[in-house]
């Protein structure tokens, strides 16, 4: 091989190197749709906060909403949802409203917690329902995505980990044979 030959491949490698790397950094341009960005204002997250604090309320440790399950469902929806999923959440947003109001002619923020508890057991159903019979190819029903990620963000908050989960800051040697009581919380590392 020649020097020429040398440098026309070089410059072959280095050109599909420069433009791979503009491809690559395209595909990481944020896209989210103006429907999200203004569909999560604070009385939204306060709703957000609300229906996850009934899927998991306070009880001998913290809720979801005082964990910030409220504010950490948006950023999920925004950032790591694809368009069809993030419509398919933001309607059952919509849809959650509309169950209150027919069910009990008011607001889901102004019902009480055995209402909210009795309106969102009849969605869980529900969505047990579409997901029997669902096809793969359709979305996942909105209720599930929201249980989702309430149980994401509450166990990976600082409170869930600390207060629902045991919790070892700084790990010890490893011990396999751990002794296990029945009802001993789970480990949050």
């Amino acid at each position: 091989m020649n020097r020429r030959e040398a440098l026309a491949r070089v410059a072959w490698i280095m050109g599909g190197a420069v433009v791979g790397a503009n491809l690559f950094l395209e595909g990481c341009t944020r896209t989210a749709t103006k429907n999200v960005e203004s569909l999560f204002d604070p009385e939204t997250v306060d709703f957000l906060g609300d229906v996850a604090d009934t899927i998991l309320p306070p009880t001998s440790s913290p809720g979801a909403k005082e964990a910030g399950v409220g504010a950490f469902i948006p950023v999920m929806v925004r950032d790591c949802y694809t368009k069809k999923e993030q419509d398919t959440f933001i309607n059952g947003l919509n849809k959650i409203e509309e169950a209150a109001n027919e069910k009990f002619s008011k607001k889901f923020q102004e019902l009480n917690k055995t209402e909210r508890t009795e309106l969102l057991n009849s969605i869980d159903k529900e969505a047990k329902e579409y997901q029997k019979s669902k096809d793969e190819k359709d979305p996942n029903h909105y209720f599930n995505l929201f249980k989702q990620l309430t149980l994401l963000g509450f166990f990976t908050s600082e409170l869930g980990a600390t207060k629902a989960l045991r919790y070892v800051q700084v790990p010890g040697k490893y011990d396999g044979d751990y002794p296990y009581k029945k009802g001993d919380k789970a480990w949050a590392t």
